[in-house]
């Protein structure tokens, strides 16, 4: 999951809103400058009660300076030197081999007998033999098979630091569970925005059976893909801008790869890391879907692309706000390297991790070996221990446990909620009032934090 760099964030729910950290990202600017990741996005410093503080760009892609140190003021007067300077730098952090060079190294390796397929852990790349030499004190894995070259996230290093490569890979249960579901729907394109683990099932899958019929293009900002992946399979792509770092050649080739033809239905998949910006991916999922639109000739009933969009529950509302067609389903997604997202060894840890879809809710059949079962009032497979409930007239559980009805709060909350008369609202028997009297510290109030603050101002 998340297999894709962006702007990380050790807390998910402090990034949830624009508001925090009193910033406000106010998007792609038309004539924005960029660093190695593509256009930056244009922020605002924001504080309480004051006017809206000056305006800047910053790297799209990292929120930490440490990985892009990307800044400019937006009214600043950069020189001419400066520019010259930082399409130099722009320029040297690209990466050494274009994709195409990558394929025809793929070409050679593929033919080398196993004894001479190598691969150079700590520069992690395929090796072709006169290269050895260069790398000799490097860490290397010898006799890489075919089967290993057609699971790429398992032999390349995740890249962790949470910041900046939030990259956690689905378990492959979840993975073959989306992978059933899509073909159960009827897809036969599938859109892997930044999934490598699904996109390289389904290649693994078409490149050994004759009648496995899917085929997946895999749009992603980890650029090792591009060993493995032709041109038609794989486009280096930044998630937080719409960038395509191929240009206009790899956009047609998103494009082409959306035209259905005969009418091969698509979806897309998209895993972010969880601690995104919410509205810099809505937009570039936008943009997306108008690709989509633009190939779509005859069918102008589906008004959206179909869409699974994998992201923890606690973001619900800050996505209904950007696609209010969306449903959360109760599936829990698990995740390989995750310590936090996978099954635990005794019972289960409960993933947070959802699936957000703009498809009819009943269609999403969850497995009942899983515990997971059809609510017929509420039209969609819940949870175990999800259950209705006659007052809000729904199922109401998001995190797997059976939810409580509080009648002073008028809605559902967690078990292990009591209701606080001081703050005149749900929490946990530990939390302390007086944070809670201070209330929300972007309006005041009570009974919110400022991540779901209703006043905070959405560009």
């Amino acid at each position: 999951g998340c297999v894709m760099a962006g702007s990380g964030a050790a807390d998910a729910e402090a990034l949830c809103a624009p508001g925090a950290g009193g910033l406000a990202l106010l998007g792609l600017a038309p004539n924005a400058p960029t660093c190695p990741h593509g256009p930056a996005l244009l922020f605002v410093k924001t504080s309480q009660g004051k006017e809206e503080g000056r305006r800047f760009y910053a790297c799209s892609a990292c929120r930490d300076r440490k990985d892009c140190n990307f800044f400019q003021w937006e009214d600043e007067k950069v020189s001419k030197s400066r520019l010259a300077a930082r399409e130099e730098y722009n320029r040297t952090h690209q990466p050494s081999h274009t994709h195409r060079q990558n394929m025809e190294r793929y070409k050679n390796f593929v033919l080398l007998p196993l004894a001479k397929r190598r691969f150079c852990q700590e520069c992690q790349q395929l090796l072709l033999p006169e290269e050895w030499e260069k790398h000799s004190n490097h860490q290397l894995l010898c006799e890489i098979s075919t089967a290993q070259l057609q699971s790429p996230s398992q032999l390349l290093y995740p890249l962790e630091n949470k910041k900046t490569n939030a990259q956690y890979l689905f378990a492959d249960r979840s993975c073959q569970f989306l992978l059933d579901l899509i073909i159960d729907l009827g897809f036969r394109r599938v859109l892997s925005v930044g999934t490598p683990r699904l996109h390289e099932m389904i290649q693994s899958k078409a490149s050994k059976e004759e009648d496995f019929r899917v085929r997946s293009l895999l749009l992603d900002i980890d650029f090792r893909y591009s060993q493995f992946y032709t041109e038609d399979e794989f486009c280096h792509y930044n998630m937080f801008n719409h960038y395509f770092f191929a240009g206009e050649a790899a956009r047609e080739t998103c494009r082409k790869f959306l035209c259905q033809d005969s009418g091969e239905r698509v979806i897309m998949v998209t895993d972010p890391p969880f601690g995104g910006l919410v509205e810099a991916l809505a937009s570039s999922f936008k943009r997306l879907m108008a690709l989509w639109k633009d190939t779509e000739k005859e069918d102008a009933i589906s008004q959206e692309m179909p869409m699974f969009w994998i992201f923890p529950y606690f973001f619900e509302s800050r996505i209904l706000e950007f696609f209010p067609s969306f449903t959360m389903m109760d599936y829990q997604v698990d995740y390989d390297n995750h310590a936090l997202y996978k099954h635990g060894k005794t019972g289960r840890r409960q993933s947070p991790v959802r699936i957000f879809t703009n498809l009819t809710p009943r269609m999403i059949v969850l497995p009942a070996e899983e515990g997971y079962r059809f609510c017929a009032i509420c039209q969609r497979y819940v949870s175990s221990g999800n259950q209705h409930c006659e007052i809000c007239n729904s199922c109401t559980s998001k995190d797997g446990r059976q939810w409580k009805h509080c009648f002073l709060c008028k809605k559902c909350v967690k078990p292990s909620w009591f209701h606080c008369n001081n703050c005149n609202c749900c929490a946990l028997p530990t939390h302390t009032c007086e944070k809670a009297a201070a209330g929300c510290f972007v309006c005041g109030q009570a009974g919110h934090k400022r991540s779901t603050c209703p006043s905070l101002s959405h560009s």
